[in-house]
């Protein structure tokens, strides 16, 4: 009877439903390049990754940010660092076309910044 327990158990485990996997939320642009991400009860602050922004088109980033990504917006990270204490990522954002979902090179490509080497 108990060899037959273990493997019952187990299978039961591997038939019940996964949970759904739950993607962050964009909660304010901060910044250019600077994001406040929610992921249930956290919050992250997350810089773009790969991008580089000049010293004066940091307000015409931001204003392309809030418009790309209204409050709410779930976007994927795929973290590429940490620059004290500030996840460095490169945001995805979810449900849209994936050839012009990472943010990164939305902000390239719009002429706003420039991507960093080696990236």
């Amino acid at each position: 009877m108990r060899r037959l327990l273990l493997p019952l158990l187990i299978a039961a485990l591997l038939l019940l439903p996964a949970q759904a996997a739950r993607a962050a939320e964009v909660l304010q642009v901060r910044s250019g390049n600077l994001l406040q991400v929610g992921d249930h009860n956290r919050t992250y602050t997350v810089e773009l990754a790969c991008v580089a922004l000049s010293a004066d088109g940091d307000q015409a980033a931001a204003d392309w940010l809030r418009s790309a990504l209204p409050r709410r917006t779930k976007v994927n990270l795929r973290p590429v660092g940490n620059d004290q204490g500030v996840l460095v990522a490169r945001v995805q954002r979810l449900g849209g076309d994936p050839a012009t979902a990472d943010l990164g090179a939305g902000l390239v490509a719009a002429g706003l910044a420039t991507a960093t080497p080696g990236c």
